[in-house]
């Protein structure tokens, strides 16, 4: 077992890793940008690296930094946490070169995964059912061939895309050539490659992952399924485990089947996730798989009773897996929302320091977070603020516990998105389950429409940060619409002059943002 562990990642999962070690007698090293020195990782940790200044480049993804933190502390291991190097190959290859164990799958395995086009000939040999697409990247030259074979809508989709950034969906011939540039140039700014590849889209599907666990012995097992379909811009805003209120027995069966055919057939080694999209006719096809430890694990802590970071770390330490399928078993039920700092109302970014803050405890209640009083909100990293979670005896006790913990949480400072959050859970359509994909546009309308209707009637409401908002008509509706068309054209700007860009520039928000903004102002389809 390791003795020392180095944590290359900041804020929440940072927070959670150290956890675990503490529990496992480890001592840890974190690391941090000049941004991040007050951070709560840096405090739990028993050592603390600076690696570089705010921008990524010059911190967490500064791989030879990384490593001297390593070397000088002595860290025997690097937990990646999520994001950043989490799922770079070139990284765990040079961590395996100066004798340092990089807590993951092995580099050939995760690259092949991590390349979209690749991935599905892999799931296509190990016998998964996978959707119409593109084998190869596609060209302009003959998109508009390969658009036509497929049909619409279909999906344009960055090969080395990841956490819901480098995806469209397109519903004709006249959107595709602007979408298929729009998504170029998002790919090449954020993973460094504009390959694209087209994917049938499934409109009413369910986005269900199975949560996999191997060792270096050749044990492989599941720890059963996870619910993510209600997503805003492809980014997961809800989680839930077990799926059984929107899957049959058998289908909940075959998909973790599916995934476990998978990873045996790859032979992966460490945490990892298949993702499937699964239709109201009970179709399956396998999406992608993440070579990581996924931001919503806790919902499968909760209700399987493992700690899937313990299990990473004794793995990759070379221990074989102290379970066996048969041992696995799912009790009651566990939902997870993620905070973000974001107005509630226009869903643009908001920044600051945190001056009170509450957050919901007691029992089946967990929060996963790096939050505390004085905490600077920035712009330089992706912002989820805080992982809330939930267990039930049922799915019902579970909505209602987390709906009281969404009540209680509280933060001044920074506005956030548990208004959004709040009216998700509250929606029919969630509540029985019959949700998917493709739910939150219509949700957003039917709140905003709300919203207006409520404005008109001169009627005041409170956001989750005690800030109150109110109109006496729809007027300043317009204003926001103005500001958003407004916001569009200066994000749009900055795309065309990143070289302007200050050190805080974050393609993250620029373009995540520029995408909400689009569909709000101009009524773009392409933002699910």
């Amino acid at each position: 077992m390791f003795t020392k562990i180095l944590i290359a990642n900041p804020g929440e999962i940072a927070c959670r890793i150290i956890r675990t070690c503490q529990s496992l007698g480890i001592k840890t090293v974190a690391i941090y940008s000049t941004v991040d020195q007050q951070a709560l990782h840096v405090k739990m940790a028993d050592e603390a690296y600076l690696v570089g200044e705010a921008p990524p480049h010059d911190s967490y993804l500064n791989m030879s930094t990384i490593l001297d933190a390593a070397r000088t502390s002595g860290a025997q291991a690097i937990h990646p946490g999520y994001g950043f190097l989490s799922e770079n190959p070139e990284f765990a290859r040079l961590c395996q070169e100066a004798g340092i164990c990089f807590i993951g799958p092995e580099p050939d395995v995760m690259e092949k995964m991590g390349d979209k086009i690749y991935s599905r000939k892999l799931a296509r040999k190990a016998g998964l059912p996978i959707l119409s697409g593109t084998d190869k990247a596609v060209a302009n030259e003959n998109a508009a061939t390969k658009a036509w074979e497929l049909g619409f809508p279909l999906m344009v989709k960055a090969a080395e895309g990841g956490g819901g950034i480098g995806i469209h969906i397109i519903d004709s011939q006249e959107e595709l050539m602007p979408l298929i540039e729009r998504t170029r140039q998002v790919a090449e700014s954020a993973f460094g490659s504009s390959r694209l590849f087209f994917e049938r889209y499934l409109k009413d599907a369910s986005h269900i992952e199975v949560q996999l666990i191997g060792d270096q012995h050749g044990n492989l097992v599941h720890l059963y399924e996870r619910d993510c379909s209600v997503q805003r811009r492809n980014q997961k805003l809800v989680e839930e485990t077990p799926s059984s209120a929107k899957l049959t027995p058998r289908l909940r069966r075959r998909v973790c089947s599916l995934a476990t055919k998978l990873g045996n057939y790859i032979g992966y080694t460490s945490t990892g996730t298949v993702e499937f999209l699964v239709t109201a006719d009970g179709s399956v096809f396998f999406l992608e798989m993440n070579t990581r430890l996924q931001v919503e694990h806790g919902v499968t802590e909760l209700v399987t009773g493992l700690d899937l970071v313990e299990l990473q770390i004794r793995v990759s330490a070379g221990e074989a897996l102290p379970i066996s399928q048969e041992d696995v078993s799912v009790n009651g039920h566990a939902i997870e929302v993620r905070v973000y700092p974001e107005d509630p109302e226009t869903f643009m970014p908001d920044s600051g320091d945190i001056t009170d803050l509450h957050q919901p405890e007691g029992e089946h209640i967990r929060v996963d977070s790096a939050l505390c009083n004085g905490y600077t909100v920035g712009l330089d990293y992706e912002p989820m603020m805080a992982k809330i979670m939930a267990w039930g005896e049922d799915r019902n006790r579970a909505i209602k516990t987390l709906q009281r913990a969404l009540l209680e949480f509280r933060v001044e400072g920074v506005k956030c998105n548990v208004p959004l959050l709040r009216d998700i859970l509250a929606t029919k359509e969630f509540l029985a389950a019959t949700h998917h994909t493709g739910s939150m546009p219509i949700w957003i309308e039917e709140f905003q429409t709300r919203s207006l209707t409520k404005c008109g009637n001169g009627k005041m409401s409170k956001n989750g940060n005690g800030h109150k908002n109110g109109h006496k008509n729809g007027q300043e509706n317009g204003e926001r619409e103005i500001a958003a068309t407004i916001g569009v054209a200066l994000a749009m700007t900055m795309r065309s002059a990143q070289f302007l860009a200050p050190a805080a520039f974050s393609p993250w928000r620029v373009y995540g943002r520029r995408e909400q903004l689009l569909s709000r102002s101009m009524g773009n389809r392409s933002w699910r």
